[in-house]
């Protein structure tokens, strides 16, 4: 009997390789491209970091959206066709926040105080016409605040995602997952320290402790059913 050539165990192991990674149940994280005259964007920088990883028993799939209204939820979608994942966080930056910002409700209000990287800058329109006013985040945000906060890292719920390409993600995603058993939700993070030095005062938040920080996200919205009953609310 031929014993098999060296190119064809390759092959063999390559094939296998791919099988095991396909068999693999995924987490989808999203992240953004620079706007708003930055160089980087620190919401791609860390998730895109994390890449491959496998938390809690799931491989994480991480892809760039563009800061374009109609463009970013298109490119989600197809990343969520291609991913078939099991959760997703969507992750965005938000600039003069102090901490990681837990969503809790995306609106159907697109309304833009600047343009999009594409030039658009609708003003008062719908997300998605004829949708609900909103959707609640389907993560367990709770038991995320406090995962995070016992791992040493600045957290709170946040009550508004703004009206900027960030909702405009969240509240697509929330719409494509509507139907199905699939949880999302949506993470503002603050500045990086590079980009913080450009804005006096601004704080900020290393970009390897955001990673940090969205790996324990990730593993406690895997690993919890039901969410804490812990007070998180705003008065204003």
């Amino acid at each position: 009997m031929r014993r098999p050539a060296a190119a064809d165990l390759a092959q063999r192991a390559r094939l296998m390789a791919t099988r095991s990674t396909r068999s693999v149940p995924t987490v989808l994280l999203t992240g953004f491209a620079p706007f708003g005259g930055e160089a980087v964007n620190p919401s791609w920088q860390a998730v895109s970091a994390l890449h491959g990883a496998r938390i809690a028993g799931h491989r994480v799939v991480a892809r760039e959206l563009p800061v374009e209204f109609g463009a970013s939820v298109r490119a989600l979608r197809e990343a969520l066709r291609q991913a078939a994942p099991a959760l997703v966080l969507c992750v965005g930056q938000a600039g003069g926040r102090p901490r990681l910002s837990l969503e809790r409700v995306a609106i159907n209000v697109d309304d833009a105080r600047i343009a999009d990287n594409a030039g658009a800058q609708p003003v008062d329109r719908a997300v998605v016409a004829g949708g609900p006013a909103a959707y609640f985040a389907t993560l367990p945000i709770k038991a995320m605040l406090a995962a995070l906060r016992d791992a040493g890292i600045p957290a709170e719920v946040s009550q508004s995602a703004g009206t900027y390409v960030c909702n405009h993600v969240f509240y697509g995603l929330m719409h494509a997952l509507r139907r199905g058993r699939v949880r999302g939700g949506f993470v503002h993070i603050p500045y990086s320290p590079a980009q913080a030095s450009r804005h006096p005062g601004a704080p900020c938040m290393a970009v390897e402790t955001v990673t940090a920080g969205l790996r324990v996200a990730v593993r406690t919205a895997l690993t919890t059913e039901a969410d804490l009953e812990i007070s998180a609310g705003a008065e204003h």
